[in-house]
């Protein structure tokens, strides 16, 4: 915690340095406060609501993983296959951090407009879809296979969120598994 940084930068720090020890269930506004050496009242200036303050850190999280899939590079095969492991992998690293970042229940209404950075991010996974399937792709076909492929990938990184993976297929390779959903998906 850095006690010169604004207000609402240090709650949001805070709250993304406990999420990942307590989880989202456990990440009061007073465990918040609290660390970050404030009263009580002191969020309400920035955020109306807990699940406002939520949203922020979720949206943290979303900056977070969106830098990481800036590191990846190559053809748009090979940068869909980055990016897709990157997705996985961070939820591996940061599982309650990825889960939060889904917690649409936690996060509607809350005043953050994460649409403005999903939706984007979603259009320019479609966008590689387009880039791989060719010009000749039909546009419905583009967008079912980029969901398909994008609902398989968010099942595996949730499964590897949840440690579900290492139960079922404890020796499976994710970087492998990643080629082989896209192959699935985009032969």
């Amino acid at each position: 915690m850095v006690e010169s940084e604004p207000l609402r930068e240090r709650l949001v720090g805070v709250g993304v340095d406990l999420l990942e020890e307590v989880g989202a269930e456990g990440l009061g506004l007073r465990a918040i406060t609290r660390a970050a050496g404030v009263s009580h009242g002191a969020p309400r200036r920035y955020f109306p609501s807990h699940n406002a303050l939520l949203a922020a850190i979720a949206a943290r999280g979303f900056g977070d993983l969106l830098r990481r899939f800036t590191t990846v590079a190559g053809t748009p095969r090979d940068r869909l296959r980055g990016m897709a492991f990157e997705y996985v992998e961070f939820a591996g690293a940061r599982p309650e951090m990825f889960t939060l970042m889904f917690r649409h229940d936690l996060l509607e209404g809350s005043g953050e407009n994460l649409r403005e950075t999903t939706l984007p991010a979603y259009a320019a996974f479609v966008d590689l879809v387009r880039a791989v399937l060719g010009p000749d792709a039909a546009p419905e076909t583009v967008a079912a296979r980029a969901l398909a492929l994008w609902t398989n990938l968010h099942g595996v990184a949730t499964l590897r969120a949840n440690r579900s993976l290492a139960l079922i297929a404890a020796d499976t390779d994710a970087r492998a598994l990643v080629g082989r959903v896209i192959e699935l998906h985009l032969p």
